[in-house]
């Protein structure tokens, strides 16, 4: 089990309800749970946390999140305005947009390749500006309570990567409106929707214990999903083959193979 005193964030909650299983929750619900920096701390921690195979994340209270908190920390002195030129103004906001995006890359990469470890969204209630782009940052499951969304920084970066429709992602790009979980679930933003925010993350726990308890190596394949998402289908064969030649070499998988035949449980290394 992993340790809990060591996912000490400010305005975040970290607990480990199951065995290989986080659940992290934005805890600023009287700011809407806007997060910051600290959410590229928790989860580049847990993407190397041998303890965590399946993360779930959350909020707490009525809402998921609106998104950014853009306010400056609290122990940072305000910088008086100094004299700039246009190319300055460009590489500050350059910067400033790729500081935003942080708290996002953060969460792709215990998603995707540079972690073993899948990742569980469980939105509800209002799901605002970068909040939006969490969700799509996540290739594993997104799961809806009677939210209403709207896009910021990264969205349309990784929009039509989930296969939504194009039309649908203009207009909604476009208008800028609000859209709930019936129509998220509808044109595949979403996976499922849950009657109530007590049955969505029961039913979040459910599936990533269920995630949890299976091989590791055999679930860590999910690189290949993204790898072969954005080329060629022979290099994503090229790159099956490469990732086979190292994976299946592992005994993991015998486990998994004679733990299936004889219906008993394994047990798989850390990973």
């Amino acid at each position: 089990m992993a340790d809990a005193t060591q996912y000490d964030f400010l305005g975040l909650r970290t607990t480990f309800p199951a065995p290989f299983v986080a659940h992290v929750e934005l805890n600023r619900p009287r700011k809407y749970n806007s997060f910051n920096d600290d959410l590229v701390k928790v989860f580049d921690q847990l993407s190397t946390d041998e303890n965590v195979r399946c993360i779930l994340l959350s909020g707490v209270g009525e809402h998921f999140s609106a998104g950014l908190d853009r306010s400056p920390p609290p122990d940072r002195s305000p910088i008086p305005p100094q004299p700039t030129t246009q190319p300055d103004e460009t590489w500050k906001v350059r910067r400033h947009v790729h500081s935003y995006q942080n708290g996002i890359n953060a969460v792709e990469r215990c998603e995707k390749r540079e972690s073993p470890s899948s990742v569980i969204i469980l939105c509800h209630g209002v799901v605002y500006g970068a909040a939006i782009d969490l969700a799509l940052a996540l290739a594993a499951d997104i799961r809806h309570f009677d939210a209403g969304l709207a896009a910021d920084v990264a969205t349309l970066t990784r929009l039509l990567k989930i296969g939504v429709s194009y039309s649908w992602a203009k207009e909604g790009v476009y208008t800028a409106r609000v859209f709930g979980a019936e129509e998220a679930e509808r044109v595949g933003f979403v996976s499922k929707v849950a009657e109530s925010k007590e049955k969505l993350v029961a039913e979040g726990l459910e599936l990533a214990s269920f995630i949890a308890d299976k091989c590791p190596v055999a679930v860590s394949s999910k690189a290949l999903f993204d790898f072969s998402r954005d080329r060629t289908v022979q290099d994503g064969l090229m790159f099956t083959a490469v990732w086979n030649a190292a994976m299946l070499q592992s005994e993991d998988l015998t486990r998994a193979m004679m733990s299936g035949a004889k219906k008993t449980k394994s047990k798989f290394a850390k990973l």
